[in-house]
């Protein structure tokens, strides 16, 4: 794909050779594509970023309000369609992007890998500035390639897009857009006015690179990739010792052989056959200690520093008994992941307000509609419940002991619980109103 855009636009890939290698083996790592000597069956990557994602979304709600409400309504729960597969692919790849897809009046948002696309750009933040993408086709016996150049611009985002042949592993010659009938309705070149950046959100993980420095953002797991290949090689070589400590009974060629219906007198998986040696003569039983234990406290040693780099909870990816822990461990485990959590989220959080604003400028350019502007800050609201970082019923009985010994007014605790305004007395009025027992000890009006 690399060198399919590179010759097509004369644009190189900016991302440094040490960060397409790194991307490459955190896909094989998720992937479970084995190494020599090594055993991936534990497919550890798959476990970090299921785990993640179940947690980030567990209480996940978000609605468009505003004046836009109707319109975008649609686009953010298609949005929401595909949230977990492109955290997924953020987490695995360090970055996804979500390209707005024309789909009747409104718009699908298709997730895009970090193996799928080219940055051919990017500033000073990291943020793309020129993005090459590219559509494999088949249409009879022929095979297309169908690739596009994003860039932005002061005035608008400039789409280029080509269409040509493959011939074999190389592009062949280029073909008019109306060769096809899948690209006969588009346009050489296209600008859209208003439209931010190269046209596509962004899920950007908030590590620091630590492969090579730059600008790219890294997968969640990237810092212990070594590790991780630590705990395959130690699996295999833990398959090996229990292959190869298996018991044996080696026995003379003569107790092996087979009777007159084929069958013979020992099975060969537990028996091994010796020449007929006087010596040999008998049986002698070959059974030596396996060292399985030492195999497993290696491989939980590596697994807890996993944890500690990744800034997930002891006991996620290892097994840890009670009495190793101690209060103040389990204290800092748990308040890692809480953060690392609460990371992510916000990394969702910004992305879809992204995604929502694109949707909102690319509706107007297109005429879909018209009107008042998406404020993605106001109009998109998003509920992550009391999530990893908040007890909601530990801060509720805080509030109610506060109200028991006179120290907060009983409409705050309740304005709090039910997310109810409480700024003016015509608030608090409203509120007692409605829950409130009256003076007289009666019920709530």
């Amino acid at each position: 794909m690399k060198s399919y855009l590179e010759q097509a636009f004369g644009k190189a890939d900016v991302t440094s050779p040490r960060m397409q290698a790194a991307v490459r083996e955190w896909l094989t790592l998720y992937f479970g594509e084995p190494r020599r000597e090594e055993d991936p069956s534990d497919r550890l990557a798959v476990l970090i970023v299921s785990k993640l994602c179940r947690t980030v979304f567990s209480e996940y709600e978000s609605r468009v309000a505003g004046p836009r409400a109707a319109e975008l309504a649609p686009c953010l729960d298609r949005l929401n369609a595909v949230r977990a597969r492109a955290l997924q692919y953020a987490l695995v790849g360090g970055e996804c992007l979500l390209k707005p897809v024309p789909a009747g009046r409104g718009f699908d948002l298709v997730p895009i890998r970090r193996d799928c696309y080219v940055p051919l750009g990017r500033d000073s933040r990291g943020g793309l500035t020129a993005v090459g993408t590219m559509e494999l086709m088949r249409q009879g016996r022929g095979g297309y390639a169908l690739l596009e150049r994003r860039t932005a611009g002061e005035e608008g985002l400039t789409i280029e897009t080509r269409l040509f042949e493959l011939t074999g592993d190389a592009l062949g010659r280029e073909l008019p857009l109306a060769a096809l009938p899948r690209t006969a309705s588009l346009s050489p070149s296209l600008l859209l006015p208003g439209v931010k950046g190269v046209g596509l959100a962004t899920l950007r993980t908030p590590l620091l690179n630590c492969v090579d420095g730059g600008p790219d953002p890294v997968a969640v797991y990237a810092p212990a990739v070594g590790l991780i290949h630590a705990v395959a090689r130690l699996e295999h070589q833990l398959g090996r010792e229990l292959e190869n400590g298996a018991s044996r009974v080696f026995a003379s060629e003569d107790l092996l052989r087979q009777d007159p219906a084929g069958r013979r007198a020992l099975e060969d998986d537990l028996f091994v056959g010796l020449p007929d040696d006087p010596a040999n003569v008998g049986v002698t039983v070959y059974s030596p200690a396996l060292r399985v234990e030492q195999y497993l406290a290696r491989k939980q040693d590596l697994l807890r520093s996993c944890e500690s780099l990744i800034g997930l909870k002891r006991g996620i990816l290892s097994e840890v008994e009670d009495t190793e822990r101690t209060a103040t461990e389990v204290s800092s485990s748990s308040g890692d992941f809480s953060l690392t959590v609460r990371d992510f989220q916000l990394m969702w959080d910004a992305a879809a307000r992204e995604a929502m604003a694109l949707c909102d400028a690319l509706g107007r350019v297109y005429g879909l509609w018209r009107g008042e502007s998406f404020d993605p800050a106001a109009d998109l609201v998003v509920d992550w419940g009391d999530g990893v970082l908040f007890d909601r019923t530990r801060t509720w009985n805080e509030y109610t002991r506060m109200v028991s010994d006179g120290l907060l007014r009983p409409e705050l605790a309740l304005a709090w619980y039910f997310d109810l305004p409480h700024e003016s007395e015509a608030d608090l009025a409203a509120i007692r109103s409605r829950y409130l027992p009256d003076r007289k000890g009666g019920e709530p009006q």
